[in-house]
């Protein structure tokens, strides 16, 4: 579906936001990346785009002439905001939000969209980025509002809390007026057998096993109330309660911080947990932490899989080797997250085009 409203995509990556943008109805007409893979990935599910592979301040510093549009969007790599990595405010790579402000600068669309990690927006360690932030995008003329979103609130199986920095100008703009237009995109998440189970057994042509990762006992397992949310397995790969929700997939995957499924809970509901029984079982001090490899019956989830968890299309098809492509998913936005705010942001656009009409 192709509208009049238009877009350039910023950090496009594999292009996850791109798939929800486009499902809106929104033309995304031109867009940035630097990773060879992720570009060519982008490039074979987005030929009618036009895409400038490379560095975006040379983009910037060199010239380059950007088409006139209505939105710009994008997600500037967030680990040098992330709890999960050093938090480092001199990180090149926190330097990047500077540089989306200066393409919003450069084309004057109507509205932009960043995309984040929720650290961005909450803690106090951010707070002069954050104001220095809004006040720029203030100078340049939008009123900006950060909203804090879950993914699984939007039908993504996954629990994965990001931040939209949403600006508008020549338009007021309210965060209560936004969380209640995004109302009519919540719905009730797909749990990851849902998701998954269609695809049957790991090791098939539609479903390749793609991280063979081996997985083994801690032998010093740190325990929680949910067997999910401890660690009882070497590597930062923890297992996913397929009638939920998985915890947010990282960037990192394709080695044994790959997320772990059992199979045959997965496909016969009806199984014993093991990893819920071996859980209970320590918890209880009823048997001792065990040593060695795990049941095969536990694996590493796959690309395909993964794919899936981030609500890509089921043809979505990815370029690269198998590190680079779990890295590529990972680092997505979830599509269907995006497809939310996308519908909103289309709407607030049209809008806008009406009151300057009048």
């Amino acid at each position: 579906m192709i509208t009049d409203i238009t877009a350039i995509s910023l950090f496009a990556g594999a292009g996850g936001m791109d798939v929800g943008f486009k499902k809106a109805g929104i033309n995304v007409i031109w867009a940035n990346e630097i990773d060879k893979d992720a570009c060519n990935t982008y490039r074979k599910n987005n030929p009618e785009t036009e895409l400038f592979q490379g560095d975006i301040n040379l983009l910037i510093n060199e010239g380059v002439i950007l088409p006139k549009i209505d939105i710009v969007f994008g997600g500037p790599p967030c680990q040098g905001f992330s709890v999960a990595g050093k938090m480092n405010p001199d990180d090149e790579r926190s330097k990047l939000i500077w540089a989306f402000l200066k393409v919003v600068e450069e084309v004057h669309p109507k509205i932009f969209v960043m995309e984040n990690v929720k650290a961005l927006a909450k803690l106090e360690k951010w707070q002069g980025v954050r104001e220095q932030f809004l006040n720029k995008a203030l100078e340049l003329g939008y009123q900006c509002v950060p909203l804090i979103l879950n993914a699984s609130d939007f039908g993504v199986p996954q629990n994965r809390e990001r931040v939209f920095f949403i600006g508008v100008k020549n338009m007021g703009l309210n965060e209560i007026n936004l969380r209640s237009s995004l109302n009519q995109y919540m719905t009730k998440n797909r749990t990851i057998r849902e998701t998954l189970m269609h695809l049957g057994r790991a090791d098939t042509e539609i479903n390749p096993k793609t991280c063979t990762a081996k997985i083994t006992f801690a032998s010093n397992p740190i325990l929680r109330k949910s067997p999910y949310a401890g660690m009882l397995f070497n590597g930062m790969g923890r297992p996913i309660n397929v009638d939920g929700v998985s915890n947010t997939l990282p960037a990192s995957m394709g080695g044994n911080k790959t997320p772990i499924i059992d199979e045959e809970v997965l496909l016969y509901p009806n199984v014993d947990n093991w990893i819920v029984e071996y859980h209970k079982g320590l918890l209880d001090n009823t048997i001792e932490a065990k040593f060695g490899d795990a049941p095969e019956r536990l694996r590493r989830i796959t690309i395909k899989e993964a794919s899936l968890i981030q609500t890509f299309p089921r043809d979505y098809i990815f370029e690269g080797s198998k590190t680079s492509i779990y890295k590529q998913i990972g680092n997505a936005v979830p599509c269907d997250l995006a497809y939310a705010v996308a519908s909103v942001i289309k709407n607030i656009c049209i809008e806008n085009n009406e009151a300057i009409t009048k």
